[in-house]
C-alpha cells in the first residue's frame, strides 16, 4: 500500500525527521491560501507523474481549550472559523453562495487518538473561537476542502502547542519543538 502524503504549514514541525522516515512531506507555508495552492499543485503533479498516494495527512501544531497542551489529536470535522457572511443572511462559518455542508467530514483514521472539530482561519487564534471547534489551525480545512473536492481521502493529526489563549504565542513557541517527535511515533505505529 502507498503511503500518505503528509503537509505540514512549516519545517519546523517536521524537523526533517518525517522524510528521515520515507515520507513525501509537502511543506505548504501558513495559512488557507497557501495551503490550498500549494496541495493542490502537488495533487495535479502527482496526477501528471503518475504518483499514488493512499491519502493526504496533515500533520501539524495547533491551539485547544478542550485539550492539554502536549496532547496529539485527530480531526475529521473541519469548519472555517473565519467565515462571516452573517451581514448578508448567511451563518456563521458558512460560505456564501457554495452548495454543501459548512462541516466538511472524513473518516476517521486513527482511531487510537482522541478526536475533535477542527477550526482553521487566517488569525492566530488567542481566545475563544468565534465558532464551535476543539482544535484551533490555520490550513486543515483548506487541505481538507481541496481532498474533499478532488475525491483524495484525508486525515489530520494535531500537535497541541498551546491552550489558544493569551500565553498562545510564546507556548506555540515553546512547545513546537517537541511535535515532530510526536509525529514520528504516530507514524511508526502505522507501519
Amino acid at each position: 500500500m502507498s503511503k500518505p502524503l503528509i503537509v505540514m504549514a512549516l519545517e519546523a514541525e517536521g524537523q526533517g525527521k518525517l522524510e528521515a522516515l520515507g515520507f513525501d512531506v509537502l511543506y505548504c507555508g501558513v495559512g488557507k491560501v497557501n495551503a490550498a495552492y500549494h496541495l493542490t499543485a502537488k495533487l495535479r503533479d502527482a496526477v501528471n507523474s503518475g504518483t499514488k498516494y493512499s491519502y493526504v495527512l496533515n500533520m501539524g501544531s495547533a491551539g485547544s481549550s478542550k485539550f492539554k497542551t502536549g496532547d496529539v489529536v485527530a480531526a475529521d470535522k473541519f469548519v472555517q472559523r473565519d467565515m462571516d457572511a452573517t451581514g448578508i443572511g448567511f451563518e456563521y462559518g458558512e460560505t456564501p453562495f457554495e452548495e454543501g455542508d459548512k462541516v466538511i467530514s472524513f473518516s476517521k483514521i486513527f482511531d487510537s487518538l482522541a478526536h475533535g472539530i477542527c477550526g482553521s482561519g487566517d488569525s492566530f487564534l488567542q481566545g475563544k473561537p468565534p465558532i464551535d471547534c476543539d482544535i484551533i489551525d490555520m490550513e486543515a480545512y483548506a487541505l481538507a476542502k481541496i481532498c474533499r473536492n478532488e475525491g483524495v481521502e484525508f486525515a489530520c493529526v494535531k500537535y497541541i502547542t498551546d491552550g489558544a489563549d493569551e500565553s498562545a504565542s510564546t507556548d506555540w513557541q515553546t512547545n513546537l519543538k517537541h511535535a515532530s517527535d510526536a509525529f514520528v511515533e504516530i507514524l511508526q505505529r502505522m507501519e
